[in-house]
């Protein structure tokens, strides 16, 4: 897939790339792994500065020859208790009240972009790892199910509150979800608006490794050992069940098409529930 470029006051263009605000990355070249950190600032969700540098910086994975060796992606975040609120409501709000289409499409498809990259392992066969430490709600919770493998400490919360604005998440959740548990559980598990427990997530299959709280980290290693082992196997099973069970972006990007037209019929009772949630995104880091 080639990256769209985005010329619009909704996404700035980052150029240095490697002077990054919203989130921080490491690599552990010992072990082929690079780490993909985010922040939280000002509020933990995915804000237009960290869809942009998230993006610049997965060009960059994608294309360097120096970071060819990357075979391990772990997608966390540092902020206590968070792993990602979601959607940026607040410019949600914002759009929808000035009837932009163009920058809310802007937006959904930045999102998507980076989800279809974390699905797809970056079209190099990386094994995508996301590694929930707290709440991955809405966007979040898209982004922690895109991944291969996905990681969760037993006190994290998992869901997608969308219905209760009147909307439902458009950037990925659907197909990502029925994909994995059905079409008809992942439409059950949208319109409840239920914010799920990691140990229910892990039971409905949809959490990988369940552990303890602070020993996630130590799980990733646990699991690189783990493939590693026998690489060769797992990697062949990913590929297989892609094509068993595709996710193309030509989907991910009609879906987004009728979140967009969603978005903009909400209404200002809708909307002012919205920006209750910005409060409460807020009250997360205060």
């Amino acid at each position: 897939m080639e990256l769209h470029k985005f010329e619009t006051n909704i996404l700035r263009k980052n150029d240095q790339v490697d002077a990054y605000t919203s989130m921080e990355v490491r690599y552990e070249d010992n072990l082929d792994l690079a780490w993909y950190c985010m922040k939280g600032i000002p509020r933990p969700c995915f804000t237009p500065v960290l869809l942009d540098e998230t993006l610049s910086w997965l060009d960059d994975l994608r294309n360097a020859p120096a970071l060819n060796h990357i075979k391990y992606l772990v997608v966390t975040s540092n902020s206590p208790d968070v792993f990602n609120l979601g959607g940026d409501l607040d410019l949600f709000c914002k759009l929808i009240r000035t009837s932009d289409r163009k920058g809310l499409m802007a937006y959904a498809t930045a999102c998507i972009q980076a989800v279809y990259q974390f699905h797809t392992g970056l079209d190099k066969d990386i094994t995508t790892i996301s590694l929930v430490q707290g709440d991955a709600l809405g966007g979040g919770f898209e982004t922690a199910i895109s991944g291969d493998v996905l990681i969760a400490e037993k006190d994290a919360k998992m869901g997608m509150p969308e219905i209760l604005f009147n909307l439902f998440p458009g950037m990925g959740a659907l197909s990502l979800l029925s994909r994995k548990i059905g079409l008809a559980p992942a439409e059950k598990m949208i319109l409840s608006g239920k914010v799920y427990s990691a140990q229910e997530m892990f039971e409905l299959g949809i959490v990988d490794l369940l552990v303890e709280k602070g020993e996630g980290e130590q799980a990733v290693y646990d699991y690189l050992k783990r493939e590693n082992r026998a690489r060769n196997g797992f990697r062949a099973l990913r590929r297989a069940r892609r094509y068993c069970n595709p996710v193309s972006y030509e989907e991910l990007e009609s879906v987004t098409s009728v979140w967009v037209d969603a978005a903009l019929e909400l209404t200002s009772k809708d909307l002012r529930m919205m920006e209750r949630l910005v409060k409460r995104q807020i009250q997360k880091v205060a």
